[in-house]
């Protein structure tokens, strides 16, 4: 983590944004604050922030309307921290362009760590030809994987999983993203298939498959690729 990077907090709850603040400023990041939906466009293409943290719950704009606007031109992580629990508004959000979603009241420690892998997703290009993530590395351009400097065997729907994860690391992605991205429009009810697909990849590149620490399950919403 960089000491540089700056946070762009959009709440209307100034105890939250006073605790945020607190929390953040002790870990070396440099804080924005916006009680508003219109202000946080403003500080957003003013500052260029290194990531936002977005309430839902705006006074003058529901927060999805503001992410959908961010989406536009604001390609850094954005993490929605709400008190809206319903998976509607978590796949909705995360479909809009949230990298990940958080519900109040949170564990400061949670959130640090969300931070902290978001912000690290955005330094990956998208075209980069080598992901590595400690003993695990994917090369995209050749379609190998490779753990302890070992070939994995992959089948290539398993590579194209793994891959897109991979690119997205820190983000969590839905089920109906994932389906749709690695096996198309047709597919994308079929969760119980991407779980098929899940659990044999995490036999190949997890320490312990029942205990994920790269392929992470976000329950009832889709998975995350972290470290």
């Amino acid at each position: 983590m960089s000491g540089t990077d700056t946070i762009l907090i959009i709440d209307d709850e100034l105890q939250i944004r006073r605790l945020l603040e607190i929390t953040l400023t002790a870990n070396g990041y440099k804080i924005i604050h916006a009680a508003t939906g219109k202000s946080g466009l403003v500080d957003a293409a003013t500052f260029n922030p290194s990531l936002i943290i977005l309430d839902l719950g705006l006074p003058d704009k529901d927060g999805h309307e503001i992410l959908k606007k961010l989406r536009e031109w604001y390609f850094k992580p954005v993490i929605i921290l709400s008190v809206r629990n319903s998976e509607e508004d978590i796949i909705r959000a995360l479909d809009n362009g949230a990298n990940d979603y958080l519900t109040k009241p949170f564990r400061s420690g949670e959130l640090l760590a969300r931070i902290r892998a978001a912000i690290r997703s955005s330094e990956i290009k998208p075209d980069e030809p080598l992901l590595t993530f400690g003993t695990l590395s994917i090369d995209m351009l050749n379609h190998v994987a490779r753990r302890d400097n070992e070939i994995l065997k992959l089948t290539a729907t398993e590579f194209s999983l793994l891959a897109l994860l991979a690119q997205n690391h820190g983000r969590v992605l839905t089920h109906q993203y994932i389906l749709k991205e690695v096996w198309g429009h047709g597919y994308i009810e079929q969760t119980q298939y991407l779980r098929v697909f899940i659990a044999q990849i995490r036999k190949k590149i997890e320490d312990n498959p029942s205990k994920p620490t790269l392929l992470i399950t976000e329950s009832g919403i889709g998975y995350r690729f972290g470290e």
